[in-house]
């Protein structure tokens, strides 16, 4: 039975999972995401370096599983504005610039997604792939930016926003998968999942929610 191993600490890309009814291993990565983009050759499309850096982090997880079956699942979120990407704010300083930018624009969440599949601690198939979904932005009022940037929310997700979390309340629309500025695409997984062989219904099985 194939269990599913998510390469990532965030808490909505796991939610989305559970939603789909299934209860993935958590691993988290540990690679330098700066160091990673750094040895990339220049000039590298932004599509590239999110998926450059989802199958570094899936790599880095695999490496240290002891499983005989399994997927391993590594992302990579940023935001494409102005012909730059986008990675976590970090700083109230750097949120709020980023706002400031954003307000009343749209940009591109650009989503990176790398599946492993490792069969007795050994990678045998690898796909990885992208997704792009556009996203509204409106111009919230000094008040509610103000707040918005105190509750800290905005400073460790891609983009400096959620649209599942208070940041929904500041995009008009998004055009494209939802599921993909949450954090992970239901819709590009099942593509890459039966790139390595697994199916929905086999993940379903072998990684089932908890009893209450």
């Amino acid at each position: 039975m194939t269990r599913l191993v998510l390469g990532s600490a965030s808490p909505a890309r796991l939610s989305v999972l559970r939603a789909a009814g299934v209860d993935p291993m958590v691993v988290v990565s540990a690679v330098d995401e700066d160091a990673i983009i750094a040895a990339m050759p220049p000039g590298s499309a932004p599509e590239a370096v999110v998926t450059e850096l989802a199958e570094a982090k899936a790599r880095d997880v695999a490496a240290g599983l002891e499983l005989e079956d399994c997927v391993v699942v590594g992302c990579d979120s940023m935001l494409l504005i102005n012909g730059e990407l986008q990675g976590k704010p970090q700083t109230a300083k750097t949120a709020r610039a980023r706002w400031e930018t954003m307000a009343g624009r749209t940009g591109h969440l650009l989503t990176g997604h790398c599946v492993l599949r490792v069969v007795d601690g050994r990678v045998t198939t690898t796909a990885r792939g992208e997704n792009s979904t556009v996203v509204h932005f409106a111009r919230p009022d000094a008040r509610d930016l103000d707040a918005y940037i105190g509750s800290g929310e905005p400073l460790q997700v891609a983009g400096a926003f959620t649209l599942d979390g208070l940041g929904g309340w500041f995009i008009e629309k998004i055009e494209g998968d939802p599921s993909s500025v949450i954090g992970i695409s239901l819709p590009l997984m099942r593509k890459l999942l039966a790139g390595v062989g697994v199916n929905i219904a086999e993940l379903w099985l072998a990684n089932p929610q908890p009893v209450a």
